[in-house]
């Protein structure tokens, strides 16, 4: 493990010495602004010797952030803080000092207000004077000791052209950013950070029972849902989605934009506009203690049973997903809400009732990460100002509300995977997110850390512009092998260059897979993040020692190859298999990481992650994605996430992959092995015998009391469609609606 910088060695990284290349490729798209260079740089000096006053004010009795508690409803910040004063004030003291000792006091306090006014003042001189002179030497050089916020302006998607060289190039927008990539160089190894202390919380004010204005919860109100759907709480949700909401419905256009180029012919390549940032030498900021081994990670949804049987499982890490491995019921995201508080409130514990068998959390659990929903999803239930929350800002947010200042108070850092992301303008708007939402709940920057998932195509040609832009909050990425599957048939899926074979031949070793994997891991380790391995879906087979051993053979030879490739850790699906994954890796990674291993042996090409696996397309791989994909559906349907299927653990990834491939195979009327072409008669020939056989192997009461009528008529519609559907999910889940549970 990396030794602690010391203090001063922290000060100068985070100060820099030069504007590295980085940002200067970056500053490229900013606005040019009147005034010039000097004058930014002054304005530059003036907010950050504003920022130090304001925070180094903490120990004279001022209201930190963390204080400053979102009250919801119309009540401002400073109001809340205002009321917390008046509080204060009405309290009694215990002694009353006396006139002498009131008069001794106040003389300490006004000499010791200027003397620090001094000191401000001279500080702030000294800074003006360096910043103009460094400004006139040099307009176009970035002030040492203070990097300037990278300026970009906000477009729409129609107002930019991409160049011809590089039409894939979206907008700028303006974000937030941090420091630039001069401040990461001197970063020679990864270290260990500490979690930053959550700021004391004295005197909060009473919270308001006022529903925030705009803010219209159209979801039934369960048992303590209340707890989760407070008034505080929903205003800091409401808050994200003012702020954040019209950028990421540009976000979900500007892919819309580039899936016209992809179906035109235009194959995705790296970036030229971005060239600097993968050629820099730039590291992601320090890493904390809880996070720098995870070798095993386990996965699942967020109700109360798996999460404790998770979190003792012996993996490192567990992570609590509202996404794929969870339907998105109403009240599954609520709860799931409030069984994430209870384990930070030490009220996790439960009894069964049906069964009476306890559950208790261990001495030592894993770390918890939280997944919230893609950006592409909506939650209906909570409108904002007319419109519907965004599914990630709304899991996102109620978790950080809820849940960071007991999680860092036990010593865990507040840690998220990212899903779904498409490129580094998605990974700048999430950076965005954590650094405002750490404003807003009174963290130090950067202490929420981000794992994103490589699951779509487009990601895997900006591993590292992604890390660049959460550079602060970056903890690594992970292969999200099963959607990167589908993102591959969904983008190129009008190109007959790229029609794909069975599922069952494209494994991790071979084409496209083993370049996107091998890639993922060289990025990683040159910038000092985790480069984390794919999910093993096979699950113990009971009953059947035969079956059970060659699903475990096929888990070991899974983690053995992510370990000798250089992979941090690896995901399971269930808690039988950690100890199996922890044995790979124990023997195979003796230390708690391979981030020194660099892999400067992979030279990946555009052509290496285009490559399609070779393999037969059947009769049989055909039927398989109808029966896999109409059964997980039904499920989903009927509110599970996480579904057992033929000795695997599926999720919404399955369905996708199994849609997207019959969708392929029909548009292009591929070939079988039987020299058969597959035509909509052929298809719903196969489709109607095998849903018959799943009527009888489930029963036909079972089958009829479920949903199975809506799964088989979404997945036959979606199939045979002219265009290819952006996700099975969005329609999916207005079913969803109209089924009971979710009902609004």
């Amino acid at each position: 493990m990396a030794q602690k910088k010391s203090g001063a060695t922290r000060k100068t990284i985070k100060r820099g010495t030069a504007n590295s290349v980085a940002a200067k490729a970056l500053d490229k798209t900013a606005t040019a602004k009147p005034g010039g260079t000097a004058a930014k740089l002054r304005r530059v000096a003036a907010a950050k010797l504003k920022g130090k006053k304001e925070h180094g004010s903490r120990a004279a009795g001022k209201v930190s952030a963390a204080r400053k508690k979102r009250a919801g409803g119309n009540m401002p910040v400073k109001a809340v803080a205002k009321a917390r004063a008046k509080t204060a004030a009405a309290k009694p003291t215990t002694a009353k000092p006396t006139t002498a000792t009131a008069r001794t006091a106040t003389a300490k306090t006004a000499a010791a207000k200027t003397a620090a006014a001094k000191t401000a003042a001279a500080k702030t001189a000294a800074a003006k004077t360096t910043v103009t002179k460094s400004a006139t030497a040099n307009a176009t050089t970035v002030k040492k000791t203070a990097p300037p916020t990278i300026a970009v302006r906000a477009v729409s998607v129609k107002e930019t052209k991409p160049a011809a060289a590089a039409p894939h190039v979206a907008p700028p927008v303006r974000m937030p950013q941090s420091q630039p990539a001069a401040a990461m160089k001197a970063r020679s190894s990864p270290q260990q950070a500490s979690i930053a202390e959550p700021a004391r919380r004295e005197g909060a004010a009473p919270i308001p029972t006022k529903q925030p204005q705009g803010v219209e919860v159209k979801g039934t109100m369960g048992p303590r849902f209340a707890e989760i759907l407070s008034p505080a709480a929903l205003a800091f949700v409401a808050d994200l989605h003012r702020r954040f909401d019209a950028e990421r419905k540009m976000r979900l256009q500007a892919r819309q934009e580039l899936q016209k180029k992809f179906d035109a012919g235009w194959p995705p390549d790296f970036r030229l506009d971005t060239r600097a940032i993968r050629q820099d030498e730039w590291r992601i900021a320090p890493l904390p203690a809880d996070l720098m081994d995870r070798r095993v990670e386990i996965t699942g949804p967020v109700d109360r049973k798996m999460i404790v049987n998770a979190l003792n499982s012996g993996a490192n890490v567990f992570m609590a997903d509202f996404e794929d491995a969870s339907s998105p019921l109403w009240t599954n995201m609520i709860e799931g809400q409030l069984n994430l508080k209870d384990r930070w409130n030490g009220a996790i514990d439960f009894t069964e009732p049906s069964t009476g068998k306890s559950y208790r959390l261990s001495a030592k659990p894993a770390v918890l990460m939280v997944r919230p929903r893609g950006w592409h999803l909506p939650e209906a239930h909570l409108r904002i100002d007319g419109e519907p929350v965004s599914a990630s800002l709304f899991d996102f947010g109620l978790y950080a509300f809820h849940n960071v200042h007991s999680q860092i108070a036990q010593g865990a850092t507040p840690a998220f995977y990212l899903p779904k992301l498409e490129n580094h303008l998605e990974a700048r708007l999430w950076n965005a997110v954590l650094t405002h939402a750490e404003k807003e709940l009174g963290l130090a920057h950067g202490t929420m850390k981000a794992t994103v998932l490589i699951e779509t195509l487009p990601a895997a040609f900006e591993m590292d512009e992604i890390l660049f832009e959460l550079r602060d909050h970056a903890a690594g990425l992970n292969c999200g092998r099963w959607d990167y599957i589908f993102s591959f048939i969904k983008r190129l899926g009008k190109n007959p260059k790229f029609l794909t074979p069975d599922r069952a031949e494209m494994v991790m070793g071979k084409a496209f897979l083993s370049a996107y994997a091998q890639l993922l891991i060289k990025t990683c380790h040159r910038r000092g993040a985790f480069a984390m391995g794919g999910m093993a879906a096979q699950i113990p087979v009971k009953n059947n020692p035969s079956a059970n051993a060659a699903a475990f053979a096929k888990v070991r030879a899974d983690k053995e190859r992510e370990v000798g490739l250089g992979h941090d850790g690896t995901w399971v699906a269930h808690p039988d298999l950690v100890p199996l994954a922890r044995q790979v890796f124990d023997e195979k990674m003796p230390g708690i990481n391979q981030l020194d291993k660099l892999r400067n042996d992979v030279n990946v090409t555009q052509a290496d992650l285009l490559q399609v696996h070779t393999g037969q397309r059947t009769e049989a791989g055909l039927r398989e994605n109808i029966r896999v994909g109409v059964q997980y559906i039904e499920a989903w349907l009927r509110g599970r996430g996480a579904v057992p299927l033929y000795n695997l653990m599926e999720d919404a990834a399955t369905a996708e992959i199994s849609r997207a491939q019959v969708w392929q195979w029909l548009r292009h009327r591929a070939r079988l092995a039987d020299g058969r072409e597959v035509t909509p008669a052929l298809f719903q020939s196969l489709f109607a015998d095998e849903m018959a056989k799943v009527r009888a192997a489930i029963g036909p009461a079972v089958y009829d009391a479920g949903r199975f009528a809506e799964a088989t008529k979404l997945f036959s519609d979606m199939s045979l469609a002219a265009d290819f559907a952006e996700f099975l999910t969005i329609p999916a889940y207005a079913l969803l609606e109209q089924g009971g549970k979710g009902e609004v």
